[in-house]
């Protein structure tokens, strides 16, 4: 019973496992397709625009929302926290280098992840489930350069302008709380925000954008090309979607924080 017992479970494992490799395979080119469909942007401009108001201006209001919290809340509890050491001046810098380096880029792509990637991937889900994807195949019309690169494109360029707004909002917020609740003058904390900012903070919160760009878009299409079983399976290739790019931001919002402060 226990040998028969292991040799399933070797067996399943080693489904799994071969399972998981050909996914990574099938993304790899994917992906690289994907990227390669890039020379086709000005044939497919007026879909790249109608994605940049999708993924960008429609998602302005959850990234002010999630942005102004967050930098209330940090103003708020490193206030607290410095007011022991009566070091409470210098909130604001402290704000503003968490803000600009981890908090903004990493809550915008969190949101990106849940509202945009959702969105990816039900629709070329529910477009794959239709067989609209095949229809698009049969008249000669390439679905990646059709629908993935636009998306992939308009990503690219909204998500960083919707960063730099989300650091503007947080510090802003955080400058009501320091005057409002910890009685700091606001120059003293637009002075300890500004003066000690340097080139490396910019390049460590602004680089990121582009990356979860890249990682959310091609998770999210990904899954909506690879959904099958109806509109339950459009469900799961969307949560599943969410569920590894919301992954993917947190891992790569830590390596790239890592790779640039090490090398500068």
């Amino acid at each position: 019973m226990n040998a028969e017992f292991i040799i399933a479970y070797r067996r399943r494992l080693s489904d799994r496992s071969k399972e998981f490799f050909e996914t990574m395979q099938n993304f790899l080119f994917f992906s690289l397709r994907s990227f390669g469909a890039m020379i086709w942007m000005k044939r497919y401009w007026s879909d790249i625009t109608t994605q940049m108001y999708a993924a960008g201006t429609s998602s302005i209001v959850i990234v002010l929302v999630s942005s102004i919290s967050i930098g209330c809340l940090l103003t708020m509890e490193v206030g607290n926290q410095l007011e022991s050491f009566g070091a409470k001046t210098l909130t604001g810098r402290a704000t503003a280098l968490s803000v600009i380096r981890e908090m903004a880029p990493m809550v915008t792509g969190l949101m990106l992840a849940a509202r945009v990637g959702a969105s990816f991937a039900s629709e070329l889900g529910a477009m794959k489930i239709s067989e609209q994807i095949d229809a698009l195949r049969a008249f000669g019309t390439d679905p990646i350069a059709k629908l993935v690169m636009p998306r992939l494109v308009a990503t690219l360029i909204m998500f960083l302008p919707l960063t730099a707004v989300s650091c503007a909002v947080g510090l802003i917020g955080g400058s009501f709380v320091a005057q409002g609740y910890h009685n700091i003058d606001p120059g003293f904390y637009w002075n300890s925000v500004l003066a000690p900012l340097e080139f490396h903070d910019f390049l460590v919160g602004f680089v990121k954008p582009p990356v979860f760009a890249v990682a959310i878009t091609l998770v999210s299409c990904f899954n909506g090309f690879s959904a099958s079983g109806g509109t339950v399976g459009v469900g799961q290739s969307t949560v599943k979607g969410i569920v590894v790019s919301s992954g993917l931001v947190l891992l790569l919002n830590f390596y790239i924080s890592k790779l640039v402060l090490e090398n500068l």
